[in-house]
């Protein structure tokens, strides 16, 4: 029987939680093994997980019983919510409540729980510069997450408070440059020119969790900034063209421009790059990068992240 110490992984078959997985699995000398939470234990990404060599457990967010019982004998978890799956932070905050409520009745040693900031720390709801979305948050997948974090805090479970950001994956997707008119590929983002935008390998999440979970108490009840570059607009243009092989032009859009475009969740996403653009000191400086790379050393810059990933972006 392994004796190995059993980390409850949240989320396991999506992005966090699944580089979270795989960094546990990876590593045969942690000490860890994955017990992966799924609604969906037979889906494709979840037999993966399986045949890497973690327990894999039905688990739902929505069913309480079923997270105590993922987390019984566990000595820790990674935990992450997806407010994508429904939009909502209300939704949010209810899983994060049945996260601490399970974690707390588990006794688990340590919990790393994947948040944000709260974005009202620094902009309450009374500054006028952008508009509240669903009627107490400026925004939602932040404000819920941050609000999240002092719940964890009450129940007294030992957490460190890992604060992600920007994925680099976001320029395969969404953010990915688009040939404007006269043929030149154009990064069009809703970022001011010259404020900084820190972003990460969302892998790099789960790698740094790792990190964390192996620090064993010198990270409790500490937040951990995340990131692997701080970098403007112009410098993710620049260097983007730099690995397609084509010039790239960064192409700042106004806000309330970007939110007047009709783009799907366009309100949350103005606001969080307004607050990323306001706040780009106090949200850069709260992710030290050479502290960061202290306790993940392989943590990833934008460059080496474009030299795995460069033939993936589509352009058109």
């Amino acid at each position: 029987m392994s004796d190995k110490k059993v980390i409850a992984v949240t989320g396991a078959t999506g992005a966090q939680g699944g580089g979270a997985a795989r960094a546990i699995l990876n590593d045969p000398d942690s000490g860890f093994t994955v017990r992966a939470l799924t609604r969906n234990p037979d889906s494709p990404a979840a037999r993966e997980l399986a045949e890497l060599g973690a327990e894999v457990v039905r688990a739902d967010f929505h069913v309480e019983p079923t997270v105590h019982r993922a987390f019984e004998g566990a000595y820790g978890a990674f935990l992450v919510t997806n407010f994508w799956a429904h939009g909502s932070a209300a939704k949010e905050l209810e899983e994060i409540e049945v996260l601490v409520r399970a974690a707390k009745a588990a006794a688990l040693r340590h919990v790393v729980w994947s948040t944000l900031e709260d974005t009202r720390e620094l902009l309450p709801l009374e500054d006028e510069r952008m508009p509240v979305l669903q009627e107490k948050y400026n925004v939602p997948h932040f404000d819920a997450k941050g609000e999240g974090n002092e719940l964890f805090r009450q129940a007294g479970v030992p957490t460190t408070f890992l604060h992600t950001t920007f994925y680099f994956q976001g320029f395969l997707s969404m953010m990915a440059p688009k040939r404007a008119e006269d043929g030149v590929l154009t990064l069009t983002l809703p970022l001011e020119d010259g404020k900084l935008l820190a972003g990460v390998d969302v892998a790099d999440i789960g790698r740094t969790a790792l990190a964390i979970l192996k620090a064993g108490k010198r990270f409790i009840g500490q937040s951990v900034g995340l990131a692997g570059d701080h970098l403007t607009g112009t410098q993710y243009a620049q260097k983007l063209g730099a690995a397609i092989g084509e010039p790239v032009r960064f192409q700042s859009v106004p806000y309330d421009v970007f939110r007047s475009l009709g783009v799907p969740a366009g309100d949350e996403i103005a606001n969080m790059f307004q607050y990323y653009g306001d706040f780009d000191q106090e949200f850069t400086g709260a992710r030290n990068l050479d502290l960061l790379r202290e306790i993940n050393p392989a943590l990833k810059n934008f460059d080496a992240w474009l030299a795995e990933n460069a033939s993936k972006i589509e352009v058109k």
